[in-house]
């Protein structure tokens, strides 16, 4: 048993000096892979310490039957049992030496190599920030996809492998954190299902009484007095002695009663209008033009491509004007939208270079940094869900063969470029509409690279996504769905070198699946030649 925990500290040790660099679990499915092995080496580790416990009370169990039968028997003629030496002989020898090792026995703890194993693991566990933070990406998947909290608490969302539903004590853990957050709207959408669970008898250790309690001041903050009345009238009639709801059924039931008295001097269709029109407000955040046509387009929804737009969009066999490694295997290129004119490379990156730049990304994936417009100083944001890390050409054959495949494609030099960037999004992670290039109001943004700015974009998906997880430009309605071994491409640029704001894109929160893209960013310097600038405004 020593021997085996020993081996299982060993081990973890070792993982977890992997695990100590890494942060914010919940921005990164590939790190959060990692957590599965180690929750699955702690249940091992809990098992050989549950076998350690039956195996000593199986001993202890054989022991306290064998005495129970001698005593028994003992008992009922003691001076006759101890009349015969070597019963007297055996009852000094179990009291004296016997009944120690017992003693020593129920005393052992062998739970020495579980809790070491466990301290241990403790220290790199996710923290609270990642738990708030995988709760909060599930408010966004509800928001961005329209999900209604039923749909998500009993695991039934599109594309899933492993249907996983919730229990009362989960939904009333998204409905507190969102209190927590003064987000009244969605901690009445979850306490309300917390609600309908416990009302189909579920059983919980958490009580309607305390789901009712926040449920009433919730729906009250959101100007619904009449449903706070009713939430607090049903939580009295559980717990007649509740202070709390005592007041508040008096506060709202004057308040109703006043409201009524105001209203008598208004006619009914504007006090209705008006009730109506702050109830929206209070129940549905304000979002920019933008980040509304984002969750329109991320549903599938919003501006359409006309007919006659599309007619001109084509596939092909590209081998971009005769390049020599594509003369006789021009890869296959996809039209995906004219304007900004977006193209898809299909079957461009194999599975086998797909898993070896995962494998190379994985150690140094770190929290996805933004570019603070005022400070210019980069930083984490709450828009940006995602871990990345940058792979040099030079540290393998496959990077460098990369490299020089986009090359190849879009004629642009690679050696002014930015180095290929991984990324691995998390919970619901996503990327909010955002430019690739500096603009005008931002001079000094790639400065430091002394390149120039940012030309074109090249991405690649390395995974398909079950759900969610497209690249959309809302300014002009394209959505590009992730498909594995495929890349798109764009110019951030017109010839004239002004910036093409049609490009403003964002990643969508993925749903369901684990979404893994990387990226190149090539710069102006080096395209002189390449790609010589003009005076239109054309992105070809």
């Amino acid at each position: 048993m020593e021997l085996r925990c020993s081996w299982c500290v060993l081990v973890l040790s070792s993982l977890f000096q992997t695990l100590s660099a890494h942060e914010d679990f919940f921005t990164s499915i590939g790190h959060m892979t990692d957590l599965l092995y180690t929750e699955k080496d702690l249940v091992t580790s809990l098992k050989d310490y549950i076998r350690a416990e039956e195996n000593k009370l199986e001993q202890v169990k054989h022991w306290a039957e064998k005495l129970d039968s001698l005593t028994t028997m003992a008992t009922l003629d003691p001076e006759g049992f101890l009349g015969h030496p070597v019963n007297a002989f055996k009852l000094m020898k179990r009291l004296n030496t016997e009944w120690g090792d017992l003693e020593n026995l129920v005393l052992q703890d062998t739970s020495d190599g579980f809790i070491s194993n466990l301290t241990l693991q403790r220290q790199h566990f996710p923290t609270d920030e990642d738990q708030t933070g995988a709760a909060k990406a599930l408010l966004r998947l509800q928001d961005t996809y329209r999900l209604d909290a039923n749909t998500i608490s009993t695991g039934d969302l599109p594309g899933v492998t492993y249907k996983s539903p919730m229990t009362v004590e989960d939904c009333f853990e998204l409905g507190e954190i969102a209190y927590k957050e003064v987000d009244y709207y969605h901690t009445e959408l979850w306490m309300v299902q917390a609600l309908k669970q416990l009302d189909q008898g579920e059983e919980s250790p958490i009580d309607k009484v305390l789901v009712l309690d926040y449920l009433s001041y919730s729906v009250y903050q959101q100007g619904e007095l009449e449903r706070g009345l009713e939430f607090s009238k049903r939580l009295l009639s559980l717990d007649p002695e509740h202070l709390s709801a005592n007041d508040e059924v008096d506060y709202f039931e004057f308040q109703l009663e006043k409201q009524r008295e105001e209203s008598a001097d208004e006619s009914p269709k504007q006090g209705r209008d008006e009730t109506e029109g702050a109830l929206r407000k209070k129940r549905f955040r304000e979002h920019l033009p933008e980040l509304k046509t984002f969750n329109k387009l991320c549903r599938g929804e919003g501006i359409r491509m006309t007919p006659r737009r599309q007619s001109r969009l084509f596939c092909r066999y590209y081998d971009n004007h005769r390049n020599p490694r594509y003369l006789l295997g021009p890869v296959k290129q996809e039209d995906e939208w004219d304007r900004p004119y977006i193209v898809r490379y299909h079957d461009i990156i194999s599975h086998s270079e797909i898993e070896k730049v995962k494998e190379l990304a994985k150690p140094r994936l770190s929290r996805s940094l933004i570019s603070n417009p005022i400070t210019d100083e980069t930083e984490t944001a709450p828009y940006r869900i995602s871990k990345s890390a940058w792979l040099t050409g030079y540290e393998h054959p496959v990077v460098d063969k990369i490299n020089q495949r986009i090359e190849d494609l879009t004629g642009l030099e690679m050696d002014t470029a930015e180095e290929l960037q991984v990324v691995n999004y998390g919970v619901a992670g996503q990327y909010e509409p955002h430019f690739d290039f500096g603009r005008k109001d931002e001079p000094d943004k790639f400065k430091e690279l002394g390149t120039g700015n940012r030309i074109a974009t090249w991405l690649f998906y390395m995974t398909d996504v079950a759900a969610g997880g497209a690249t959309v430009f809302p300014d002009v309605g394209a959505a590009v769905w992730p498909k594995k071994g495929t890349a798109v491409f764009w110019y951030n640029l017109f010839r004239s070198g002004e910036g093409d704001y049609s490009t403003l894109h964002a990643a969508c929160p993925v749903l369901v699946g684990s979404k893994w893209v990387s990226n190149k960013w090539i710069h102006e310097r080096g395209q002189e030649f390449r790609r010589p600038c003009g005076l239109e405004f054309s992105p070809c």
